[in-house]
């Protein structure tokens, strides 16, 4: 029963944890939403304000720059020390290039005007009020000039105009200096209107509304076209020498506005993104969903592809422990997955040598094995669940999960009992074939055995009826003892000569041993000359050696390589048995070191070559041109050099006039290395027993 209610409890979390997580999904979105406007409130704002701060400063800057260019025409006036017309003529001059200029104003050395110039422009200044009432202010600024030796500007003040109205008016005195003073003054007086007016740019004065005041806030005078609302402001002071003046500029933009364009902008968007977001989550779940199934049909093609293969697979983790076994090498050792799962020692591997395969195995977690053992693979020994020994071959990778780590062994094991059965019958079927060439040969040359023989051995009679012939004489004198002497030596010698004949044939028809051993290739022509001269003799061959000295030395099976000599030696004589020339029956046997590592062995006859039609099967098992032979010479012999990893190969020899003289049989065999010292090194990886891996 408690199984039963463990279904609605596990149940549960799934029920609310979905609205919770949406609902927490909702929440997140709406202060996001809420810090997203009010940020973007804020940097509205920001923005504005920024802009009143570049607006104020750009302006202060062109005053600035727009009243030194004021003092530095003023100067110009009175270079010089100009006369009362020059000074009238160039005064009128300046008032007309510059309309924010009102009036220009020469004064003596205590400040008393001498002359004075109004703007054409407008009405005098001093129209109302007579200059003398207000020159205060002049007054304090020339003082102020006298003492510093520069120009100077005064406070601003008030001149009434016609109609009620006034101008905010600020004056520049500039002193006459001369080596014994000051002679003089030059004032200009400037409307601080028509300064933010005519000097501030356009876009400045579209925008923003621009005024002069006082420290304590008081508008002395205004620009621009707009009216400020008074949110955004900014405040710069004009640095000029004298009382300071500030400038203010007071932005016509009001607070950001939620409604319509930002409110709009926002529901739009939230809408926009929403739904791209539900999109986007239903394509997601679907390729979630066409994943999953993906991944579930590449784990079932997965599992019965390694199901189906005849290649054992087997992972191992770190640690040695079996991870995972495919059926085919569960079959293959004849144990179940369940008891190989979680294994450090492996019930397949022999008693006697598991110590060794556990010490292979931890040089395999510590990284100290061959490198290309993975690729070339390395064969061991596995036993089955009935004690059968077995060998197999294991190729062997690094198993790395998805994030790249390296989390173990997989291993392919394949059973090659088999092979090495076929292999080994090969074996003996080639060892077979050997003896029964062998055989055949000398078969062959049983006729040239007797020929031979019956030559030493008529000798032997002949020499040993005169050695009875003289002992059956009446008395022995020092003559019959000397002939007797001569003809038991010639015995002897004959005697030697047919078992030598008879000890060479038996030696080449009993040789098996196969081992291949350093000799040198004169060597090698020693033990078959002596069966090819017999054919030699036969049908009037010479046999030439052309051999460097010292002799090359070759590595071989001194055996199979004689009977390749034997071979060759005899398909030359027989060669030039018919159709060469008596005197030009010679058989060559020339050697040849190529490169450093083989050594070329030709043997060059003078027969009639060997045509086109037979030297497309020449190397042909049972191909023969000779009614008496069994077509297994050239065949036997390029296997036998292939083996050794040379070639046979031959070709027609032509003369001067492009006739064919005779036919070149040659071919190579690996000659025999310096020896080197072994390297000395502390890892043991290379002579570890090889385990399964």
């Amino acid at each position: 029963m408690p199984a039963a209610h463990a279904l609605p409890t596990e149940a549960e979390p799934r029920r609310w944890r979905r609205p919770v997580l949406w609902g927490a999904l909702l929440v997140l979105l709406l202060v996001a939403q809420g810090l997203l406007v009010g940020l973007t409130v804020k940097y509205e704002a920001n923005r504005a304000q920024e802009l009143t701060e570049e607006a104020a400063n750009s302006a202060a800057i062109e005053v600035r720059q727009m009243l030194a260019r004021e003092t530095q025409n003023l100067q110009a006036l009175m270079w010089n020390a100009p006369s009362p017309e020059r000074w009238h003529a160039d005064a009128n001059e300046l008032l007309r290039s510059h309309p924010s200029l009102l009036r220009l104003e020469r004064r003596s050395s205590t400040a008393l005007v001498s002359d004075a110039v109004d703007t054409p422009f407008r009405v005098p200044l001093f129209s109302v009020m007579p200059r003398a009432t207000l020159d205060v202010e002049t007054e304090l600024a020339c003082t102020t000039a006298q003492r510093l030796g520069a120009p100077a500007w005064s406070r601003s003040y008030f001149v009434p105009q016609n109609g009620g109205r006034g101008l905010e008016v600020m004056d520049l005195c500039v002193p006459e200096l001369r080596p014994s003073g000051v002679a003089g003054f030059a004032a200009a007086s400037f409307a601080l209107g028509s300064l933010l007016d005519d000097v501030v740019s356009t876009d400045i004065r579209r925008s923003h509304e621009l005024s002069f005041v006082e420290s304590d806030g008081t508008r002395l005078a205004r620009g621009g076209v707009p009216r400020g609302i008074g949110i955004f402001v900014a405040q710069r002071l004009v640095d000029l020498p004298g009382p300071p003046l500030q400038l203010r500029a007071d932005s016509a933009a009001g607070s950001p506005h939620l409604i319509p364009n930002l409110a709009t902008a926002l529901v739009l968007g939230l809408s926009i993104a929403l739904f791209a977001l539900v999109v986007v989550l239903a394509h997601d779940v679907r390729r979630r969903a066409r994943a999953e199934a993906t991944l579930a049909e590449s784990l079932a093609f997965r599992k019965a592809m390694e199901d189906s293969v005849t290649t054992g697979l087997r992972a191992r983790d770190l640690e040695g422990r079996i991870s995972y076994v495919n059926p085919a090498f569960c079959a293959m050792v004849g144990f179940d997955a369940v008891e190989l799962m979680d294994q450090r020692t492996p019930p397949y591997w022999p008693p006697e040598q598991a110590d060794e395969y556990a010490k292979r195995q931890q040089l395999r977690q510590s990284g100290r094995l061959p490198d290309g053992e993975a690729r070339t693979g390395f064969e061991t020994t596995f036993v089955r669940r009935n004690g059968e020994r077995f060998p197999v071959v294991i190729f062997e990778a690094p198993l790395v999960d998805r994030a790249g780590r390296h989390t173990g062994w997989m291993s392919a094991v394949l059973d090659v009992s088999a092979q090495r059965k076929v292999e080994e019958l090969s074996r003996q079927q080639q060892e077979r074939l050997q003896a029964t060439a062998r055989l055949a040969t000398v078969g062959e040359m049983a006729s040239l055995l007797s020929h031979e023989l019956n030559q030493p051995l008529a000798a032997i009679a002949s020499y040993a009826s005169g050695s009875l012939n003289l002992l059956d004489a009446p008395v022995a004198d020092a003559e019959m003892l000397s002939m007797l002497r001569h003809a038991t030596q010639h015995i002897a010698e004959q005697a030697e000569r047919a078992g030598r004949i008879i000890k060479s044939v038996h030696g080449f028809a009993r040789r098996r041993e196969q081992a291949r051993d350093p000799i040198g290739v004169d060597l090698l022509f020693d033990g078959v000359l002596p069966l090819a001269r017999l054919q030699a003799r036969k049908s009037g061959t010479r046999i030439e050696l052309d051999v460097p000295s010292p002799a090359p030395r070759v590595v071989c099976d001194r055996t199979m390589v004689e009977q390749v000599l034997l071979n060759l030696t005899r398909n030359g004589i027989q060669s030039m048995e018919s159709e060469t020339p008596l005197a030009d029956r010679v058989l060559l046997l020339r050697v040849r070191t190529v490169q450093a590592r083989w050594v070329r062995i030709s043997v060059i006859d003078h027969g009639g070559g060997v045509p086109a039609e037979v030297a497309q099967r020449l190397f042909t098992p049972f191909f023969t041109t000779r009614a008496e032979g069994m077509g297994l010479g050239l065949s036997l012999c390029r296997t036998v050099i292939e083996q050794h990893g040379g070639a046979l190969d031959h070709q027609n020899r032509q003369g001067a006039d492009g006739r064919i003289i005779g036919a070149e049989f040659s071919f190579t065999l690996p000659a025999e290395q310096p020896r080197r010292p072994p390297p000395q090194s502390a890892d043991t990886a290379a002579t570890a027993p090889q385990d399964a891996g």
